[in-house]
């Protein structure tokens, strides 16, 4: 039987045909609290939060280890969350072989494992992806990824090398794909199961005897990235389950007010803080309502923010800004830096202010801030900060500096990946590979 991309799986529906496309496969080509109510424990959630263009590191990084840390000026925001995170310093990302790839080789060896060989190059699903096909496919998003910058390439998570995840930009968007009308409140006295999912339910149960046909008629290569593509599919049956099942109540979700319109455009540092407020809240919803248990956040990626009354953009000012003798400080460039981190503290903030079970949504999260440089001015790769936000459930420590010692960003990616279960014995490629978890956060 002959082949072709044209194939597609069929099924019924109340007597009517509906197709899926099959995806790419070689036979087309030539030869070349404690615990909900159910007694079940409280799901642990994982998040991502990104800040762009690193730090001043005499300014940002503590001189004192362990609890109770000093709060530099760069940091001086974090004062109300401090007991609720850790601060991670003299990180490194190794680029091995492969060029300096200016605001991209950081984050993308951080979370993915592998420093890229190009700005084309991805060299694989990020951590947030490998942990929520762990623990989010069943729940109606297996991930959520929004930023505050307004842009729709705005993201710091990939599916993999060809696959970004597509970012939420838009407050008003959001709320309406949160909340608007497949949304299932635990809350609601009646339920009635969405018709728009139950069709989307009956499509895939419809193609999976075509499926397997397919699949016995495939070569062995075939055969793998078929079963790839299968387990994509069976995720949305899961998800389409759980949204076509009564939710158990959940007191801690509250639908927000509606969203009428959107902040106004551009990247003005008052806009973006407006902006992330209005994506936090929504954001903290979901995860509230169990309707994602991994979720990303970037607050600016730095190179176009503005500040009123100063000409140039915050990344243009890491490198043209006079470093001032008296202070030895960047000033404009240092104040970008404190107002993300106020957005972190509000960030963070957010998620104690839900109570759950005996103690807040905090407590069952683990949230990774995370950001592109050490000291952008010089595109540096050494002398990079972390964080952890929440306890993962009592599997963490909070309130703590640690000097990790010039070793990889990806130490804190394998000790998160371990936390959230995912069962591996090391993470990364060539210098960024390690097999080395932060102890001195496990609990």
């Amino acid at each position: 039987m002959a082949w072709t991309r044209r194939r597609v799986l069929r099924g019924l529906l109340n007597g009517g045909v509906v197709t899926v496309s099959l995806p790419l496969l070689n036979c087309f080509l030539n030869g070349n609290g404690t615990a909900l109510a159910s007694g079940r424990p409280m799901p642990v959630r994982f998040g991502t939060w990104f800040w762009g263009l690193g730090m001043q590191k005499e300014f940002f990084v503590p001189k004192k280890t362990g609890a109770n840390f000093d709060l530099p000026y760069e940091i001086e925001y974090l004062k109300g969350i401090q007991q609720h995170i850790n601060l991670l310093s003299n990180f490194n990302v190794f680029l091995d072989d492969n060029p300096a790839l200016g605001h991209y080789a950081g984050w993308v060896a951080t979370r993915s494992g592998r420093a890229p060989k190009s700005e084309a190059d991805f060299p694989g699903e990020t951590l947030d992806i490998t942990i929520a096909n762990q623990i989010g496919c069943t729940t109606r998003f297996k991930a959520l990824t929004a930023n505050a910058t307004g842009e729709p390439k705005a993201t710091y998570s990939h599916e993999g090398a060809n696959s970004p995840s597509v970012p939420e930009y838009s407050p008003l968007s959001f709320y309406q794909r949160l909340f608007g009308p497949d949304f299932q409140d635990p809350n609601a006295p009646i339920f009635k199961p969405s018709p728009a999912v139950m069709v989307r339910k009956s499509v895939l149960s419809g193609v999976m005897d075509d499926i397997k046909d397919v699949n016995r008629r495939v070569g062995a290569e075939d055969r793998v990235r078929l079963d790839q593509y299968l387990t994509s599919v069976r995720h949305l049956e899961q998800q389409f389950d759980q949204q076509l099942t009564k939710p158990e109540p959940i007191a801690a979700c509250i639908v927000p007010q509606l969203i009428k319109e959107d902040p106004p455009p551009g990247n003005e540092s008052a806009v973006v803080a407006m902006r992330h407020k209005m994506m936090t809240d929504l954001m903290v919803m979901a995860v509230a309502c169990d309707q994602t248990r991994v979720f990303n956040m970037a607050y600016q990626s730095g190179e176009e923010t503005t500040q009123a009354g100063y000409e140039k953009t915050h990344h243009i000012a890491t490198h043209e800004e006079r470093i001032d003798e008296a202070t030895h400080l960047q000033a404009h460039t240092s104040w970008f830096t404190r107002h993300a981190m106020a957005a972190w503290a509000e960030y963070v903030d957010a998620f104690t202010q839900i109570r759950e079970g005996d103690g807040t949504l905090l407590d069952n999260c683990l949230i990774m801030a995370d950001s592109d440089h050490g000291l952008a001015r010089i595109h540096s790769y050494d002398n990079m900060v972390m964080f952890t936000a929440g306890k993962a459930g009592g599997r963490l420590k909070t309130g703590l500096h640690v000097d990790v010692g010039a070793t990889a960003t990806t130490r804190l990616s394998y000790t998160i990946l371990r936390t959230m279960g995912v069962d591996i014995s090391s993470f990364g490629a060539q210098s960024n590979s390690t097999s080395k978890e932060i102890g001195e956060i496990l609990v």
